[in-house]
């Protein structure tokens, strides 16, 4: 860990260094997406949402206390014949409030229901680990097919570079055609547009993986690894592989659904159920009423204070809401008939991509070992064909067919190590492996 915190600080510093460079393995391009990737980051802060939520739901069960204040200034007060009036100039008031539920049902479904959507947080959360794992992989891989599949092509300019020098010293001592020569010239100059796109190639895959790492565009990156240096993970793959898909994200994300659902109809019907608080109330009330029947304690006493206290329990019985809480409820039974519905299409579906994934898994290491002899078989035909041309026995024509059939079998190669792990990064994914 202290070494991948070290190399992306210093993959950072590439901003202020122009020669900087940034060297990851698998495992480290992985780590740092996981820790880096603004998805994940938004994944889980989404889990840490739904803990304030649940927070806020328990604290409707704690006591609610609030208080109020006012004042009043009256403009015209009553008045009884004789011009005899009654109430206060002025009024100060001070008012606080208490309640505390008792019997609250849908409060307790909804507390259960917000520990429902939590889970389905957090399996958002872990899918999209799995998802950006996947991906981080075929970047990477990418990568490395990329690059291997350069070395080839240059290997393979330079084979055709030496065959056109040599060709040309024979031109100039008249053992060889001007057609040989031109033969030779082509087969050269049709490389050059494929090594230019394979590092274009190159370029945009490093882009890609910088994007998934949040790694700025400015930082030069580089992989460690060989494609063909993975032959042995490509044979030890396939042990342990099996059709389980229980843990699969998008089907344990609509079982989720449909328990938030069935978590949400058992609210709404706690709806209909009575509730239970008690509640107090205090009150401070100060009147400058003038004196009046003995009222006030005479000319000197102005105002005249009040504080009532009281308490109480208040019990609340829902009968009738326009038939809304009923149709709710049938609107939440439509909801979870449709998941139902979907669960069993769905698990078809990955029952289908994970076959289809163990096929292209087993057929990518076949077809990894048919090239295996083929790229042998081609290496063994160039070299009869090379040493045949330059002893005058054989044609620039089979020299340059040996040279291409030989480039093209370890392209081959190195695309079905490719293939193979890719598909492996899709199995993970779909039977639901984080790493």
């Amino acid at each position: 860990m202290k070494r991948i915190i070290l190399t992306f600080s210093f993959a950072f510093a590439g901003l202020f260094a122009a020669d900087a460079q940034m060297r990851l393995t698998l495992d480290e391009a992985v780590d740092i997406a996981l820790s880096e990737n603004p998805t994940v980051k938004v994944a889980d802060m989404e889990v840490e949402r739904y803990d304030y939520v649940r927070r806020q739901t328990w604290g409707t069960l704690l006591p609610q206390l609030s208080a109020s204040g006012s004042y009043s200034r009256s403009i015209v007060k009553s008045e009884m014949r004789g011009g005899i009036s009654f109430g206060a100039d002025n009024t100060f008031a001070v008012q606080g409030d208490l309640t505390l539920p008792l019997f609250a049902p849908a409060v307790y479904r909804t507390l259960k229901l917000n520990d429902t959507q939590r889970a389905a947080a957090v399996e958002a959360a872990r899918a999209s680990r799995i998802d950006l794992v996947a991906e981080v992989k075929k970047a990477f891989y990418n990568i490395l097919l990329a690059e291997q599949s350069l070395v080839v092509l240059r290997e393979s300019e330079a084979t055709v570079r030496r065959t056109v020098d040599d060709t040309k010293l024979q031109y100039d001592n008249g053992l060889a055609s001007e057609y040989d020569l031109l033969t030779a010239e082509v087969q050269l100059s049709n490389l050059q547009p494929t090594i230019l796109q394979t590092e274009n190639s190159i370029r945009l895959a490093k882009l890609m993986l910088k994007m998934y790492l949040s790694i700025p565009e400015e930082v030069d990156i580089e992989v460690e690894g060989e494609l063909d240096a993975l032959r042995e993970e490509v044979l030890a793959g396939t042990d342990g592989l099996s059709t389980d898909v229980s843990e699969n994200s998008g089907l344990r994300t609509l079982e989720l659904q449909q328990e938030l659902l069935q978590r949400q109809l058992r609210t709404a019907n706690a709806g209909r159920l009575p509730s239970l608080a008690a509640f107090g109330t205090a009150t401070y009330t100060g009147n400058d009423m003038e004196p009046f029947m003995g009222l006030g304690g005479g000319d000197n006493a102005k105002y005249f204070w009040t504080h009532p206290i009281s308490i109480g329990v208040q019990l609340s019985v829902p009968i009738f809401a326009g038939l809304t809480k009923m149709n709710k409820a049938r609107e939440i039974r439509n909801q979870i008939a449709q998941i139902s519905l979907q669960r069993t299409y769905a698990r078809r579906q990955v029952d289908v991509q994970v076959r289809s994934s163990l096929n292209d898994l087993l057929t990518a290491r076949e077809t990894m070992y048919a090239q295996e002899r083929t790229v042998e078989q081609a290496r063994k035909a160039y070299h009869i064909s090379d040493t045949r041309y330059r002893a005058g026995a054989g044609t620039i024509l089979e020299l340059n067919t040996a040279q291409l059939a030989r480039t093209q079998a370890q392209l081959n190669y190195s695309q079905a190590i490719y293939d193979y792990l890719t598909a492996k990064a899709e199995y993970d994914r779909i039977v639901g492996r984080e790493k």
